[in-house]
């Protein structure tokens, strides 16, 4: 039997969410798509027509159908999050992370970790030390091994990149609280490698009341 538009959107969303098409690359045509998954072409259509509703994807007349950065529902939630929300957000969910990673990270994650860490200790700009606080963070919410706690991090991320945070950030980030943040993401680290849960959650705990306060007074 052959996929009706609801299976093949099924299918384009998992691959989406999987990585396979990142945000902005294009999806295979409409022809691959039929080839592909044994279908026709109104099926195909329909379900195109049915993410780009849904605002998972743009279809650009004489290009192609792309990917766009995330779904409708997480484009909102970038456009209503303020800097308060985002904070109370990642105070309630990025402590309880350290849990998991204790009992879960590999060796490989704890190396990418040190990777992000190197990184922001030699970074000579204030935007690329930022990349790479963001790049720390979700590396600590990949090694939970929870595509749950990863897809809210994920979440908390776009939402920082749609608001005005980048604007306090900039301004809050003086070179005194860059060595702060760059000591207390050692800190964090390490307590993690100890896979002392206890350590690592006051440590990211307290970092994060810190960020709260040098962003929120400026």
């Amino acid at each position: 039997m052959k996929a009706g538009h609801q299976d093949i959107r099924r299918y384009l969303v998992s691959a989406i969410e999987g990585g396979d098409f990142p945000a902005g690359s294009r999806l295979p045509t409409e022809r691959a798509l039929c080839e592909q998954l044994a279908t026709g072409r109104s099926a195909v259509r329909g379900a195109l027509a049915v993410l780009e509703g849904e605002g998972w994807v743009r279809r650009v007349p004489g290009s192609g159908t792309f990917v766009a950065r995330g779904g409708a529902r997480d484009e909102d939630v970038a456009l209503l999050s303020s800097p308060a929300h985002i904070m109370e957000a990642r105070l309630l969910i990025e402590p309880r992370l350290v849990g998991l990673v204790c009992a879960n990270a590999t060796p490989l994650d704890f190396a990418e970790m040190q990777r992000c860490l190197d990184a922001g200790s030699g970074a000579e700009h204030s935007e690329v030390f930022e990349r790479w606080d963001t790049a720390l963070h979700e590396a600590i919410a990949a090694a939970t091994r929870n595509p749950v706690m990863i897809a809210a991090c994920r979440l908390i991320t776009r939402a920082r990149d749609g608001s005005e945070w980048g604007e306090l950030k900039r301004r809050s980030l003086t070179p005194e609280r860059r060595a702060a943040y760059q000591r207390e993401h050692g800190e964090i680290v390490s307590a993690l490698r100890r896979r002392d849960a206890r350590a690592a959650e006051a440590a990211l705990r307290g970092h994060l009341l810190g960020i709260r306060e040098s962003l929120l007074a400026t």
